[in-house]
């Protein structure tokens, strides 16, 4: 009980300062005060339009935007989002354009688990729509799912992509961003020796922590400073009783964007006072850069706790990965069984999220890998975010994927072998 009265009371402060916001900008803007023309009116209209704004945005969740589609021929096409594959913490959707002939790469996004929705890469969605079919992981808020549908942690998250790559094909592309990438690399390691022909052909691993030791930042040494014991009492709240949810352990996504927003808190306090002022003037609008932004980044999902505490722990603490000691349901996962998939990471030089060295890792897991199907790329100057939404991913990171999306195209059939079936524990 103590728990899920925090998560509502996070909730009251939220949907209160939603409420003071909206009174504001209501008050500030009776007709009547333009009678006697006020600068505090002004302000305080504009302080209740941003402030509404803002807090309103965070437990929504964000439409894809994406209906239309210019193809070759000149013509909007209309885009239907599939679902391919459902499961109670995450799907598989496609993003089918319609009219269009099928594109030659299929290509897997996994989208990162780690606080935001997977509409964070509606950018990286739209280049690669361009002549690709595109597929991405959509993972659910946590909030929303009933406890009878169990726990979900990091090896129910991997089982979720080898289900995934299993019903897309071997003639798949995956391209893993951020928190996902070791996870990936072990569930494909997984199908190498599971079910080799359901192997995509390539995988791309886009700015993850796949040794957090390799060049420590102040995000991938956290785990470090604190215990795990720490982190459950401090980090853990039950979800409250407005949500289909309730009573499910979490990690609450208004306590990660507190986080998130603390680390740059002198330049997001800057622009949301410039976005007060730009309101006042009137040159704020529904899609200026501002709102585009945080539309996106204050829009947090919770996440179940037993996958943040598995995370921590497994991930950047043990480094189950980085050592490849990484089991799924009592099954221990060799990376070096990846023989056939070509493997690629991209690192931001700038990246302080996941620093340069800690994807590259990855390389000298497949150590059966030749070095022919082996590639990385660094980007100078480029941050995190830069990598796979900004323009260092449209202008030079995505035609590198594409060129080496094309060069392994074909593969030559792996050896099978039999595939056994993982006891329950």
């Amino acid at each position: 009980m103590r728990y899920m009265m925090t998560y509502d009371l996070m909730e009251t402060v939220r949907n209160t300062n939603q409420w003071l916001g909206a009174s504001a900008n209501s008050m500030a803007s009776y007709p009547m005060f333009s009678m006697m023309p006020n600068p505090a009116l002004n302000w305080m209209a504009a302080w209740g339009e941003v402030t509404e704004r803002t807090f309103q945005r965070m437990v929504v969740k964000p439409d894809w935007g994406i209906r239309t589609f210019t193809c070759e021929d000149g013509k909007d096409h209309l885009v239907d989002i599939r679902t391919v594959v459902e499961g109670p913490f995450g799907d598989l959707i496609h993003f089918k354009v319609n009219g269009r002939e099928e594109q030659p790469r299929k290509v897997l996004l996994v989208a990162p688990m780690s606080g935001h929705y997977a509409t964070l890469l509606r950018s990286t969605v739209k280049s690669l729509m361009v002549n690709c079919e595109v597929y991405i992981t959509d993972w659910h808020n946590a909030r929303d799912i009933p406890v009878s549908a169990g726990k979900f942690d990091v090896e129910d998250y991997t089982l979720y992509l080898v289900d995934f790559m299993r019903e897309m094909g071997p003639d798949t592309h995956v391209i893993a961003v951020c928190q996902p990438a070791p996870l990936t690399l072990a569930a494909t390691a997984y199908l190498a020796e599971q079910d080799p022909d359901a192997q995509p052909l390539s995988l791309t691993l886009i700015g993850g922590p796949v040794n957090p030791d390799a060049n420590a930042t102040e995000v991938t040494d956290f785990g470090r400073r604190v215990t795990m014991g720490q982190l459950e009492e401090t980090m853990i709240q039950r979800v409250g009783f407005k949500y289909p949810g309730v009573g499910r352990m979490v990690y609450p996504g208004l306590l990660q964007l507190s986080s998130f927003m603390s680390m740059n808190g002198e330049r997001h306090s800057k622009a949301f006072q410039d976005q007060i002022q730009r309101a006042m003037r009137g040159e704020a609008s529904d899609h200026d850069a501002h709102n585009r932004f945080y539309d996106e980044y204050l829009a947090v999902m919770d996440m179940t706790a037993e996958f943040y505490l598995s995370t921590v722990e497994r991930v950047f603490k043990n480094c189950e990965i980085a050592k490849n000691e990484f089991t799924v349901k009592g099954h221990k996962i060799d990376i070096g069984k990846i023989t056939s998939v070509a493997v690629k990471t991209v690192e931001g030089a700038n990246d302080d999220i996941s620093a340069p060295g800690q994807c590259i890792a990855a390389l000298d897991l497949c150590t059966s890998l030749p070095d022919s199907k082996k590639a990385s790329h660094v980007e100078p100057g480029a941050g995190h975010y830069g990598i796979f939404a900004g323009r260092s991913w449209r202008d030079n990171i995505r035609p590198l994927v594409i060129d080496f999306m094309n060069a392994n195209a074909v593969r030559k059939p792996a050896r099978k072998a039999p595939v056994k079936k993982l006891k329950a524990v």
